[in-house]
């Protein structure tokens, strides 16, 4: 081959070499850019706060309330019930389990608003949700059929027990009209404890003036006490108003 020819096709130093400069100047590029959003990213651009913006919002604890009677049980109540029965382990002090309100709605069988309307005054008074209660099996004679609303009724633990417990001793029992006293013999022999109450009107959470009807209801003080006298006892720490 000639020079001329030499000189036509050109140099071949004039060509990138392979895996030359050009390439390592992009793979430097691509190793300075962060693969998807990672915590070096700025919250504006989608990326997650850093741990400094978690620090300065501190949770906040949610406090429980404590009813009023659950703290003197807890303070005078069981240190009364211990001195007097001589109990050797605190597990045997007897206390409130539960309390069951239930209303019977003779009138619920020719109108079932009727019921309706109790079981509503019912929730205002326990602040819970009432159950509607039906018949078991017809009675002819009570014109009562099979699965009819009769009543209602609210089962009522802790915290809600306690707190109507407060108010029926309180504000509701002092508003009935010449009372003079609880019935110290309405036992079961179980330790639970039965009140009738012939108006519900008596409780501050029902408005007079609004109020259509007057309805009965039938509270039991739930307890595990053994005897009733253990029973009477707890009540009357309670501050249960016995007739004597």
């Amino acid at each position: 081959m000639s020079d001329e020819d030499k000189k036509a096709k050109g140099p071949k130093a004039d060509k990138a070499p392979k895996g030359g400069a050009g390439k390592s100047e992009k793979g430097k590029q691509a190793q300075a850019a962060p693969k998807g959003k990672g915590k070096g990213e700025p919250a504006e651009k989608g990326g997650k706060p850093e741990a400094a913006d978690k620090a300065a919002k501190p949770k906040v604890k949610e406090e429980r309330v404590v009813a009023r009677l659950k703290i003197h049980f807890a303070d005078v109540v069981r240190q009364k019930l211990t001195d007097e029965f001589k109990y050797k382990n605190v597990m045997e002090i007897p206390t409130i389990t539960k309390v069951v309100i239930n209303m019977g709605i003779g009138e619920g069988v020719n109108d079932r608003k009727k019921v309706e309307s109790a079981a509503s005054d019912l929730g205002l008074i326990a602040g819970q949700k009432p159950v509607i209660t039906k018949a078991r099996k017809s009675i002819a004679t009570f014109k009562v059929r099979d699965g009819q609303a009769i009543g209602c009724k609210v089962t009522l633990r802790k915290t809600r027990m306690y707190e109507f417990v407060d108010r029926l001793v309180n504000i509701a029992l002092p508003r009935v009209r010449d009372f003079r006293g609880l019935n110290p013999k309405s036992f079961d022999g179980r330790g639970n404890y039965t009140i009738g109450i012939k108006e519900h009107l008596i409780f501050p959470e029902i408005d007079y003036d609004k109020a259509t009807d007057t309805w009965g209801m039938d509270i039991t003080v739930c307890t595990n006490a053994k005897t009733d006298s253990e029973a009477r006892a707890l009540l009357a720490a309670f501050n249960f108003p016995f007739r004597q």
